[in-house]
């Protein structure tokens, strides 16, 4: 039996649903919108049309959005300055820094002037340290994301075996974090596991943001897992994901696809961040 879709797409209609919802009763509530100002420099083309679909999500869920389109060679210390005026912004409640940036000015650095508390994108210390904790805060879209997709699926995550495969920053250290604390068994594969399908056979759970394509196959899955694929790998044109689907979805019980099923799910927990930020502010 084929394994069940886990539509990204439908899923994330629901969330911005109740995130256009809010943001609503926000407005009524304090008589202005929930605001994100997205910063890009430069002219990468791929950021571009992030950064195009992101002031799309926020204009269709009542969420205003301010654009800071800027130069290549923008001086680092303008950039600082522009982060340190919108962090005093009482319209902007988050901030989303679209990476990455050009070569002369340090990620880091420019990152740690966003205020945690308008960290749209959840990747700032302050936030990462918080979700290690089990304190509130803003937490990565993409891993809110994966968490959402897992719970819609009904089944119990309390006790089951989850293996993560991937360990950046943004995704697959934080996902762990979240299916610790919702009682899974966590292991974490990376380029340096050996033989990390001696792992994931006997994963309930399988995350893969491994950022290769096709790099699992239906004989590295357990019956009935539920899979979700991170990967998004472009090869002439085509979008792959780091699962193989057609193999995998003849062994697991749940399985998303690409596109259409963890990148949806990653703009509709930008948005809800989004509001969360700006509830919090007012609390």
């Amino acid at each position: 039996m084929k394994a069940q879709i886990i539509d990204g797409v439908a899923l994330a209609a629901k969330v911005k649903a109740q995130v256009k919802k809010d943001a609503e009763n926000f407005l009524h509530q304090f008589g202005r919108k929930t605001g994100l100002a997205v910063i890009l420099v430069g002219d990468n083309a791929a950021s571009q049309i992030y950064v195009r679909n992101k002031i799309r999500a926020c204009e269709e869920n009542s969420i205003q959005s301010f654009h800071f389109c800027l130069p290549e060679n923008t001086p680092e210390q303008q950039l600082i300055e522009l982060i340190i005026r919108l962090n005093s912004d009482p319209n902007v409640d988050g901030i989303l820094m679209q990476l990455p940036l050009p070569a002369h000015i340090s990620q880091a650095k420019i990152l740690s002037y966003i205020s945690p508390q308008k960290d749209a994108d959840g990747f700032l210390a302050v936030n990462a340290g918080n979700l290690m904790l089990g304190y509130p805060g803003l937490n990565a879209c993409t891993p809110c994301g994966i968490i959402e997709m897992i719970k819609s699926t009904g089944q119990a995550v309390d006790g089951k075996q989850a293996v993560v495969i991937g360990r950046s920053n943004i995704v697959g250290k934080p996902t762990a974090l979240m299916l610790l604390d919702l009682n899974a068994t966590v292991t974490m594969c990376h380029s340096r596991t050996h033989n990390f399908a001696n792992f994931s056979r006997h994963a309930d759970i399988l995350v893969v943001a491994a950022g290769r394509k096709g790099l699992v196959t239906g004989d590295m899955v357990k019956a009935g897992a539920i899979v979700i694929d991170v990967g998004m790998n472009r090869v002439d044109g085509k979008l792959y994901g780091d699962v193989d689907f057609d193999s995998v979805a003849d062994v697991a019980g749940y399985i998303t696809p690409v596109p259409g099923g963890v990148g949806p799910m990653t703009v509709a927990m930008l948005l809800k961040n989004i509001v969360t930020a700006a509830t919090a502010l007012k609390l």
